[in-house]
């Protein structure tokens, strides 16, 4: 058998390290003999030996460049280049994370008003570990379906109570996450397509204002825009806030699911003299938010809260979360009992969500799947008899209707989603959020990179995007035989394994009357 082939690095750097300095002299010689042209090489060759013999002799910090020399600038050459290479050359239509190309295509499609429908056949495994949609012999028809409409608010009685008549919405992009003219763009999309922007976390939501859309102000660990000099809640700035006909609802950010168990992070690259004035921040340093608010420190805690900003605002107020365990879920849902206060809404965020800037341990590691937590809230909620006191949102990683419909028929309200709004105003998922330096120039604030957004034409982009979306997702009811998003449930859906659902769903069968018999006697306490 013949030997593989092996190339000796070790041999082939020190012929370099030789070669380099030779070929000064070699074209220096065949300059002044042959042509002066071969002075330009030896200018080349001068300057190649000179960074060579820095790399071997000179800098300490890199120890392959200290063996190797400027051949060992290849390497880090291809790493540099190789997310750019496995996306376009090697990678297949399903292999790409955290979207596959045939997920991202079918929202760049959706954006351009361009028919998405495939041929062949699907690329899915179709095995153990997707769950489907499940058909109805007797499909109804799409003249049946009822319009969607759901009001945040209505268990209150609020005068201020709000109404969206799209099951889809803007989450949280905060401008400091993305650019001036990315938050403009989705923001006037927002308004075209009658839907609702979630402001994010990043203080005084100037230009999420600026377009005219309805908007959802978050309430983050900092509290940017409505806190006080000590970092708590400043009553009187979120009365102010709350006030602008722009603002109709409030959320309350206790958690995130691409980091939940730390506070948000913007990275000082991204933090210009005009996000350093809104947010109250100073430049050249990482913003790190608190991992929790100082006011949620219990469960009794953050129910105190959340009534305080709701009388404060006057206006419909949510919570969002990602599921950390039931128990403590249901702590909280049973305190809430207590005090007879709950949200007007609960977004529920899974561990898969999207962020700008997060450590690596706690996007892979850190939180409860949305479809799993979804199952887990919705059976707490209907266990505590308090599912009709609120309404629940679903967020992370529902950018195509098959995966909103799933979150539906698992206790959705309605769905959220950041990235596919982002992918919508073309983002190709360089997955440079947090270094400034994205190239389509959403997550930048860089003007030479922003200039290529053009407000107008990606507003209709996504306009476009949630007409199709809603589109498709008319058509998944209807086949389903339901009329209503309200009317989903687990028996639309097939589940080849119900540990699909991280084992909960069994180990819920078996404790259910324990766990009931637990609350009620904590509510009796």
């Amino acid at each position: 058998m013949s030997k593989s082939l092996h190339v000796d690095l070790h041999k082939l750097a020190n012929f370099v390290n030789i070669a380099l300095p030779l070929s000064v002299g070699i074209f220096a010689i065949a300059g002044e003999l042959v042509s002066f042209y071969f002075h330009f090489l030896t200018v080349a060759a001068f300057f190649l030996s000179l960074v060579n013999g820095f790399y071997l002799l000179g800098q300490k910090e890199h120890t392959l460049l200290r063996n190797f020399g400027i051949l060992g600038q290849g390497r880090y050459l291809l790493e540099s280049i190789g997310p750019e290479l496995r996306q376009y050359l090697l990678s297949n239509d399903r292999e790409e994370r955290p979207f596959d190309r045939q997920v991202r295509s079918e929202v760049y499609r959706k954006a351009k008003n361009i028919d998405s429908a495939s041929s062949f056949g699907s690329q899915d495994a179709f095995d153990a570990s997707e769950i489907k949609i499940r058909h109805s012999m007797f499909p109804a028809s799409k003249e049946r379906l009822e319009p969607f409409s759901l009001i945040y608010g209505e268990e209150r009685g609020l005068e201020t109570a709000y109404t969206i008549q799209r099951p889809i919405m803007i989450s949280a992009m905060s401008f400091g996450a993305l650019g001036e003219r990315a938050v403009r763009s989705l923001a006037r999309g927002a308004k075209l397509a009658g839907i609702p922007m979630n402001t994010g976390e990043g203080g005084y939501p100037k230009y999420h204002l600026m377009e005219g859309c309805d908007l959802i102000f978050q309430i983050g660990t900092t509290k940017f825009g409505v806190r006080d000099e000590e970092g708590l809640l400043d009553d009187a700035k979120l009365r102010s806030l709350a006030s602008m006909e722009q603002i109709k609802m409030i959320e309350i950010k206790l958690s995130q699911g691409a980091k939940p168990g730390k506070g948000g992070l913007l990275p000082k690259e991204k933090i210009t003299a005009e996000i350093s004035e809104l947010r109250g921040v100073p430049l050249g340093s990482d913003v790190v938010s608190p991992t929790f608010h100082p006011e949620c420190s219990s469960p009794s805690a953050t129910v105190q809260f959340i009534k305080r900003v709701q009388d404060v605002s006057g206006l419909p107020v949510g919570i969002k979360l990602c599921l950390s365990s039931p128990e403590e879920f249901t702590l909280l849902v049973c305190e809430m009992k207590l005090q007879e206060v709950f949200p007007d809404f609960i977004t529920l965020d899974g561990a898969e969500g999207g962020t700008g800037a997060a450590p690596k341990a706690f996007l892979d590691k850190v939180g409860t799947p949305l479809l799993d937590a979804l199952w887990q809230v919705n059976s707490i909620l209907e266990r505590e008899g308090v599912r009709g006191r609120l309404k629940l949102n679903a967020s992370g990683k529902l950018v195509t209707p098959a995966s909103q419909m799933l979150a539906f028929a698992l206790g959705a309200d309605a769905v959220y989603t950041a990235r596919g709004f982002m992918m919508a105003l073309g983002c190709i998922q360089a997955l440079q959020c947090g270094n400034n330096t994205c190239p389509i120039g959403i997550t930048t604030h860089d003007p030479r990179l922003q200039k290529g957004i053009d407000i107008g034409s990606k507003a209709l982009r996504v306009k476009n995007f949630v007409d199709n979306v809603e589109h498709d997702l008319e058509e998944l009811l209807a086949s389903t035989g339901k009329t209503r998003f309200n009317d989903l449930n687990t028996e639309n859906l097939h589940i080849p394994k119900l540990s699909q659902l991280s084992g909960y769903v069994e180990e819920a069968l078996q404790v259910e009357t324990k766990r009931a018999s637990e609350s009620d006697s904590l509510i009796s306490a």
